[in-house]
This record gives C-alpha cells, structure tokens and sequence, in this order.
C-alpha cells in the first residue's frame, strides 16, 4: 500500500454537499484529516478529527491551521447572499484562511472557486484562464476577491494556490445547462486530488467540469494539474432532453456562462427576500 502524501489535511466547509464528498475521496491522501465546518460534523471516522466554527472567527481559523500540510478551502456560503453574509463567511473567512496558512506555514491552498467569478461571459467566447472577472453577483465577486487574495500569497509569500472554478457539481445533471456545466463527484474528487498531488501548481486557475461533449472553456493552462475527468454528461443527454422545456436563446441565462445567476437581483433588496 502507498503511504499517504501528506500527516494532515485541513477540509474547511467539511460538512457540504462537496466537503462530504471530499472526506471520502481524499481520505488516502492524508494520515489524518481535519474538518472544520460552521455547522457540526456527525460520523467522525478514525482517520479524522472535526471542529466546529465560524469562518469569521479568526482565531479559531489559525488554530485549525496550525500542523496542517495543506488546506482545501471548500468553506462559506455557496451560493448568493447578502452583503453582510457574503463579507463575513467568503471575503473575511477566506483572508483569514490565508493568513492562517501565512502563519503557519501551510505552502498550498485548494480554493473552491466558481464560475460564477466569470459568469456574464458568454458560452461562445471560449475563455481559458486568461479572460477577465466577469461576476455575476455578491457571491461571484467573493470568488474574484479571494482569486487575487491567493495570487497576491503566491507572490507575496510563496503559498501556492488552485483555484478550481466549479460549475455544476450534483450527483446527475439536473437541466440542459448541466449537459456542459456538469462535475461529477468523483471528478471533482479528481480535480481535488490532482490539486495536491501536482509536483508545482504555483497559482493555478482550472475550469471544473467533466468531459462533457460541449466544451465552453479552455482549460489548457491548468494542464500542469493532471487532471483527467472520467465522466460524461452524455449518458444523461437523452433524459435531460425529454424534457420539452426550451429556453429562450436570447435570455441572458442562457447566453451567459453563469446561467440563472446573472438575472438575479440584489440579493438585499426587499423583493429578494
């Protein structure tokens, strides 16, 4: 058996959607792995141990940090909120993991980025990594802050950085958007794990999806990754499609990459309650 690469990963936001399935995947990577969660972890298994804090409470962050090889930053809201709620847990909580890891010595950073950083992009533009922010609302720029925070912690103080912009990670693809947005689990266990495992990512933006047939990005600059998805949405194309719905073309939601994202409102207008 192949010993683990690393004594300990930190696993911020351990108990979501995809924090959960983390736990399971990157589980032979480490000896030990730490998750941290603002809401509490059941089914603690032998090879992990769990904390329960706010993101915001910056102390309790460095404290998590502290013995840590690396840190998966999969924590804070993941989807759109108001400004108060997006400043604390995403902005302020994801500062406070890099300076956790400045201070402890972390030398790599997994970012759970989103598309919704570039989401007024549009599906024919065929960015790479390259492009421009483009955000599609609070939660979006929470994303485009903490991608320069870690570029500004590579340069600045030699901590590596992936930031790995998801798209549509579910168990199947839900809606005909998934047909090219989707990331399986495994796959984005995948993505994880090439993350940490690459021999040199210095700051790295990757595009996550699996290999869909429609192809809307170019992620050729994080081919240093090593990162081979495994899936398809195709398997899944002939029961999305059953579905006779059909979007308008012209519609924003279905021009622009971050989908129903860029038609919503300000999160903190009383209509958006």
């Amino acid at each position: 058996m192949t010993a683990p690469r690393y004594d300990t990963i930190l696993i911020t936001g351990a108990a979501g959607r995809l924090g959960t399935e983390l736990r399971r995947g990157l589980a032979p990577l480490a000896r030990k792995l730490r998750l941290a969660d603002v809401t509490p972890i059941k089914d603690v298994r032998s090879n992990e141990e769990a904390l329960t804090f706010d993101l915001a409470d910056q102390a309790a962050v460095e404290k998590a940090a502290q013995g840590v090889d690396v840190i998966v930053h999969f924590g804070g809201h993941a989807a759109e909120k108001g400004w108060d709620d997006i400043l604390n847990a995403n902005i302020r909580g994801s500062y406070h993991v890099y300076e956790a890891a400045r201070k402890a010595g972390v030398k790599r950073v997994v970012y759970a980025s989103s598309v919704h950083a570039i989401g007024y992009h549009k599906l024919e533009d065929q960015i790479d990594a390259n492009a421009p922010h483009r955000p599609d609302g609070l939660y979006g720029v929470a994303k485009c802050f903490v991608e320069d925070l870690g570029r500004l912690y590579w340069d600045k103080f030699g901590i590596e950085s992936v930031m790995l912009r998801i798209f549509s990670s579910f168990p199947e693809p839900a809606d005909r958007r998934m047909l090219w947005s989707w990331l399986s689990f495994d796959d984005c266990v995948r993505l994880v794990a090439a993350s940490l495992t690459a021999p040199r990512v210095g700051y790295t933006i990757s595009f996550g999806m699996s290999d869909n047939t429609v192809k809307p990005v170019d992620n050729r600059l994080a081919g240093h990754l090593g990162y081979h998805p495994k899936d398809s949405a195709e398997p899944h194309r002939a029961r999305v499609e059953a579905d006779k719905t059909v979007g308008d073309p012209t519609a924003p939601a279905v021009q622009c990459l971050g989908g129903w994202f860029v038609e919503l409102g300000h999160p903190d207008d009383p209509t958006n309650d």
